[in-house]
């Protein structure tokens, strides 16, 4: 039995899948198998899978489109390792990704969740490091809060985790019914119950612009996390109240651009009015009052601005 499973959701990413699939079978750390799963993809991206020649790979088809959540429980309940490294199909892990995740594993067994930061991909020229709210100056730790830690840029991506098997029977799966920011919705659960060991050297390199970018699509007709769900939990730890107040930000100013104002609402007015509880900062605040032209406005600069490897952000 090998010690890792690697999860590939697949979708219409035939430009992409061949590289993402070598970049694993090139790790360092050979212990692994691979599960493709093709989502029902109508482009090449099945073809291009299929055609690597490796026994490590084995691809699993669905016979109609799930949808990500889903294509990772397939794998997920596929998987014959005890631990299952998460990698989209148009990301790159550098060759000791693996390898480094071994290391926590065996560094921090206390940890059920493990990642490595990353860099995130905008051209060939163009590769920024996430602004993130760690404070420890170690190379490796267990981090000590995730929800404090998280509200900036996510401290990892979905391609530069790893998750012990164990947990998804405490957690639950991925929920299928979501359609947008599905790994926030997993991440609260996993990292409420677990503690997550860190790696800040960057292992994994995540494409911010590809085919069918979820990130960049609409959210209106999306089925987002309900994170009134998890206002209790919040109540008791003031760290996740704050992840969830700031979530709510950044999903209310989509929405305004978006012109949603029922949604962008409903969501303004769940944040506490409290800045010290919301955590949102004045910038923020500010944002989350502005008008649907000025964040479009904002958002067109701060993509000029990031193509050129520099960014502005309200963290």
């Amino acid at each position: 039995m090998p010690l890792f499973t690697v999860v590939i959701p697949l979708f219409n990413k035939e430009k992409f899948i061949a590289a993402t699939l070598k970049s694993v079978l090139d790790q360092s750390y050979t212990d692994f198998e691979i599960i493709v799963i093709d989502d029902a993809s109508t482009d090449r991206s099945y073809c291009v899978a299929a055609a690597l020649d490796s026994t490590k790979i084995k691809i699993i088809k669905h016979s109609f489109n799930q949808g990500l959540s889903a294509t990772r429980n397939t794998g997920i309940k596929n998987a014959n390792a005890p631990y299952i490294a998460f990698l989209d199909a148009d990301d790159l892990w550098d060759s000791n990704f693996l390898e480094e995740i071994a290391r926590l594993i065996n560094q921090f067994p206390e940890a059920h969740l493990f990642a490595t930061n990353y860099l995130e991909i905008y051209s060939n020229s163009v590769a920024l490091a996430p602004e993130v709210g760690l404070k420890n100056t170690n190379t490796n730790f267990v981090v000590t809060d995730f929800f404090e830690a998280s509200l900036a840029q996510p401290i990892y991506c979905p391609s530069s985790w790893c998750v012990q098997k164990d947990v998804f029977k405490t957690t639950g799966l991925y929920n299928p019914k979501i359609t947008f920011a599905e790994d926030i919705d997993f991440n609260i659960r996993a990292n409420y119950y677990f503690k997550l060991a860190y790696s800040t050297q960057a292992c994994v390199r995540y494409r911010m612009v590809s085919e069918n970018q979820i990130t960049h699509a609409p959210i209106t007709n999306k089925i987002l996390p309900d994170l009134d769900v998890y206002e209790n939990w919040g109540k008791e730890k003031p760290s996740l109240k704050k992840y969830l107040d700031f979530n709510r930000y950044i999903f209310a100013k989509m929405y305004q651009i978006e012109h949603n104002l029922s949604e962008f609402s409903r969501l303004k007015n769940a944040i506490d009015p409290d800045a010290n509880v919301s955590g949102l900062n004045y910038k923020q605040r500010l944002l989350l009052n502005a008008s649907p032209l000025l964040l479009v406005a904002i958002k067109k600069i701060k993509r000029f601005w990031v193509q050129k490897g520099i960014r502005f952000t309200s963290y």
